[in-house]
């Protein structure tokens, strides 16, 4: 087997958000949120459902499945590679507009149902050592939780680092593929859950169409261009800063040139600047 990078817009896309395999999704979100018996979820409604992305724009740092299970609870699995700029604030409006847009102005507030956010991250945003978070609208003396129905939960894949031996846990079974999926040659011995199965199953290679893998290589050639334009910015801002250093550094010369009573031609030669500058400083 060769598993794809389950990190990829579209390996990831086609793992979770796959109509035809709904029993991964299912498997995931219960593995995560550890719902009670009789709260856990049984079936979902994929609202925005797998097909190929349009690769003419550029590389997209997030990418979501959102679905709906039996009892309306409304849920967000988000994908993101890059942290961002006010990260915090994006996913509180986010999942604030998910959980809003349920009703229209005038409908009855009993017809808002919970909104749950899952982020996986490729980067760390909190202190808690545990590589999944859970945050509530809690008292801050008591830790009460009146206001129930937003939650966000993180997943930060630096801070997950157990080996296949270790894996004690559906949660942790399922961090480990998708951390590690696309460095595997066959499905680990200890996975028992079927749906965790068919996304190993999904993510094997010789089970995608060619365009599907060309999609797939894509992107990643899409963010080595990303990358390289990046470093050829921070290059050319490098050059930009040591000119203008070296600029700032004749100037001073020229003035303590000035101070000190030599002649304009002696500071051109020291300098190496104009006559009219030396006359503008």
């Amino acid at each position: 087997m060769k598993f794809v990078d389950v990190t990829n817009d579209v390996a990831f896309r086609k793992i979770f958000g796959n109509e035809n395999r709904k029993e991964v999704l299912i498997s995931f979100l219960n593995a995560v949120l550890a719902f009670e018996e009789g709260k856990k979820i049984l079936d979902v409604t994929i609202l925005n459902p797998y097909q190929l992305p349009k690769l003419s724009g550029g590389k997209s740092t997030i990418v979501d499945v959102k679905a709906k299970d039996q009892n309306d609870n409304w849920f967000i699995v988000e994908m993101q590679v890059t942290e961002a700029e006010d990260f915090e604030k994006r996913v509180l409006y986010y999942t604030s507009q998910s959980y809003t847009d349920q009703i229209n102005r005038g409908d009855a507030y009993n017809q808002l149902n919970p909104a749950y956010f899952i982020g996986i991250l490729e980067f760390s945003v909190s202190q808690n050592t545990n590589y999944i978070s859970r945050h509530r609208v809690l008292d801050v003396e008591t830790g009460e939780n009146i206001i129930q129905d937003i939650e966000f939960n993180f997943i930060e894949l630096p801070k997950f680092n157990k080996q296949e031996t270790e894996l004690t846990t559906i949660i942790d079974q399922w961090i480990y593929f998708i951390k590690n999926a696309e460095n595997l040659e066959v499905i680990p011995e200890n996975t028992k859950d079927e749906g965790l199965k068919v996304a190993y199953k999904t993510a094997d290679q010789h089970n995608w169409s060619k365009q599907e893998l060309d999609d797939y290589n894509k992107i990643f050639i899409r963010e080595a261009d990303d990358r390289g334009k990046i470093t050829l910015a921070e290059k050319r801002g490098e050059q930009k800063g040591k000119i203008e250093g070296k600029i700032e550094g004749k100037i001073e010369v020229a003035k303590n040139g000035l101070q000190l009573g030599l002649s304009i031609n002696d500071i051109i030669k020291l300098t190496g600047l104009t006559q009219e500058e030396i006359e503008n400083i």
